[in-house]
């Protein structure tokens, strides 16, 4: 879709810290993170909300979804992850995408205020999404 930053992620034309490649999604980098290892997963293809995703490709896309909570939370030492969704209000891209939060306790997020943070260079995004990607990688 002309104009959709997600897109052009996906087909390669925006510059992100790719974590995760399959069929069904592209995993990245958020560029302004809640916390340090923050991903998106989105649809490879244009669907705006989770209502627009077809039934046949709920699984696979929440499949790879589970797979980079596991790779966050695994690759990075969290103690958990937050997953989350926006549909409409509070999706600042108009293009369906899942957020992976690493967690830890006492990490001051609370209900849904998102604090962001940045990465001091590109690498240590670069070692950020290497970690996580290696992690999605060994449980290929």
């Amino acid at each position: 879709m002309p104009g959709c930053l997600f897109c052009s992620a996906v087909a390669g034309t925006l510059a992100v810290q790719t974590v995760l490649e399959t069929p069904a999604v592209f995993a990245f980098l958020d560029h302004r993170p809640v916390f340090k290892g923050h991903v998106l997963v989105v649809p490879r293809s244009h669907i705006v909300t989770i209502a627009d995703l077809p039934p046949d490709e709920v699984g696979p896309y929440f499949s790879d979804v589970r797979r980079v909570a596991i790779a966050v939370e695994t690759g990075l030492g969290a103690g958990g992850s937050f997953v989350a969704v926006n549909n409409k209000v509070s999706q600042s891209v108009p293009h369906l995408h899942t957020h992976v939060v690493p967690r830890t306790k006492g990490d001051g997020l609370r209900g849904f205020f998102w604090p962001r943070t940045t990465y001091a260079d590109d690498a240590e995004a670069a070692d950020v999404a290497g970690r996580i990607r290696a992690v999605v990688e060994a449980h290929d």
